[in-house]
């Protein structure tokens, strides 16, 4: 955990970023933005947006899948006086460094950093360089908030926004699914603004939203045995405990249960699972909800889990301007809009989860490895969603998981990896596997030691495979990957 001289360090860093940003506004120049489109990249959009709109600055945000050739060409064509990259952009400086070294960058992002870049018109704030873990302490989002606050103070109603990115990046890793470093602070910002409010209550997903049975029935952690994916045992085991599970014509919601239905219910899962020998799934049913005080009851953005899934819904269903609305405050037409682009994502994740079900070859088992192809099936911009969920069902948790998918209208892939706690205990980082092979194989890579992606070209991805194995392999006995290594 970060220690106050690294927070410190950090914070200085981020003052020094938005002076630069100042100084543009000041003089009236343009600002060219681009996020990630995941979940974190749509909120440090957000954030970053509202914050230039406060400013009155004159500014266009984009939502891309990576830096690449198309963010230089229209950073070329734009002109732009400053570009600020959020969520992404420390494992391409050195791109930047050789096609747009003149122009002033500013980089807020959490990612593992691939080079050092030596160019006084870069200005990077990032966790990694002043010893914060930028894959739990704070995200893109985070990162996005703390210099918007440097802007103005005005921003600290951000928070929020900040920490929804967090949880998108699954960075609630602390004891009962708590904040750790840096993102304790912006807790604290968003707790003490009347913002939200950390509830300890049952932990499933759809607390909000989704009718109790629902919500026990969709769970995986826990997996419930007997009643995770079985709706109708879901109902009858609620039945069986006298709570009711409508409240008029509406089906209740976890959130709608009083005190005394929620101890009961907490206390019939424990036994239920102690009962099927689960002693260690006991522990994940209480945990820390983040609630959204001003939000509607019942709706995805009073939970700040829901919250999250809808951001990276219009992200990677190609509407980021929906989720970056949503951040600015926008409660109208985006948000109902965003709400059907929600259920299509749903679906999408359904209907994917399933192909790869059907034929057990479409997951294969490597030495060190497994691979999922989506061919030109799974869409690319969703294979991040699938790998996660499927790398917490797989048989050898030590193994982590390589999902790639067809880029559409393009002669390469989309490769997500993921992997689990247990393998990063023995020593794997995918930041550094991805990266090290998509470099040996013409394409770009990198991201967190537990979740990262790459592209590579199409002929490239079998070798591509090959090299990942090997690298997984190499960490696994203890190897520390240089940053010029391959096999």
């Amino acid at each position: 955990m970060a220690d106050q001289t690294q927070i410190s360090l950090f914070l200085s860093a981020a003052d020094k970023a938005a002076k630069v940003i100042l100084e543009t506004v000041q003089q009236d120049g343009f600002i060219d933005c681009f996020s990630h489109l995941d979940a974190d990249g749509v909120a440090a959009a957000g954030i970053i947006s509202k914050a230039l709109y406060r400013l009155d600055a004159r500014y266009r945000v984009r939502v891309m899948q990576w830096v690449d050739d198309k963010i230089v060409s229209d950073i070329l064509a734009d002109k732009p006086q400053l570009v600020v990259l959020t969520d992404f952009g420390s494992g391409y400086l050195q791109l930047l460094n050789d096609r747009v070294p003149d122009v002033k960058i500013v980089v807020l992002d959490h990612h593992q950093i691939n080079a050092k870049v030596d160019n006084d018109n870069f200005v990077q704030v990032n966790p990694h360089e002043y010893g914060v873990d930028g894959a739990t302490e704070v995200s893109g989002s985070g990162v996005t908030y703390f210099v918007a606050k440097a802007l103005n103070s005005k921003n600290v109603d951000l928070s929020p926004v900040a920490l929804v990115g967090a949880l998108g990046d699954m960075q609630d890793k602390y004891d009962q699914r708590s904040f750790g470093g840096l993102n304790e602070l912006i807790l604290k910002d968003a707790v003490e603004a009347d913002l939200m409010k950390v509830v300890k209550d049952l932990i499933f997903f759809g607390r909000e939203t989704r009718p109790v049975h629902r919500t026990l029935a969709t769970t995986t952690n826990p997996f419930i045995p007997g009643l995770s994916g079985e709706e109708d045992k879901a109902l009858a085991f609620l039945v069986s405990l006298n709570i009711d599970i409508k409240q008029g014509e509406r089906f209740r919601a976890l959130s709608d249960l009083n005190e005394d239905e929620k101890k009961r219910l907490c206390s019939a899962l424990a036994e239920y699972l102690l009962s099927k020998g689960l002693h260690v799934e006991v522990s994940n049913l209480i945990g820390n909800n983040y609630v959204l005080v001003n939000e509607e009851p019942n709706t995805a953005l009073r939970d700040a889990r829901e919250y999250s899934v809808l951001l990276n819904s219009t992200g990677r269903m190609e509407r980021p301007s929906l989720g970056i609305a949503i951040c600015m405050g926008d409660r109208g037409s985006a948000l109902e809009e965003s709400n059907n682009i929600l259920e299509d994502y749903r679906k999408s994740i359904n209907k994917y989860l399933g192909w790869v079900a059907e034929k057990p070859e479409r997951l294969r088992e490597l030495e060190n490895i497994y691979v999922i192809n989506g061919e030109d099936y799974i869409n690319e911009k969703i294979i991040g969603t699938v790998s996660s969920i499927m790398v917490s069902g797989l048989s050898n948790n030590q193994k982590p998981l390589i999902a790639y998918a067809k880029v559409d209208g393009e002669d390469s892939v989309k490769i997500s990896s993921r992997t689990t706690e247990a393998a990063l205990q023995r020593g794997v980082n995918l930041g550094d596997i991805m990266r090290l092979a998509s470099e040996k194989h013409l394409g770009k890579g990198g991201g967190h030691n537990i979740a990262a992606g790459a592209q590579v070209p199409t002929s490239q991805i079998e070798n591509f495979i090959t090299t990942a194995n090997e690298l997984v392999a190499r960490q696994l006995n203890g190897e520390t990957l240089a940053s010029n290594d391959n096999p």
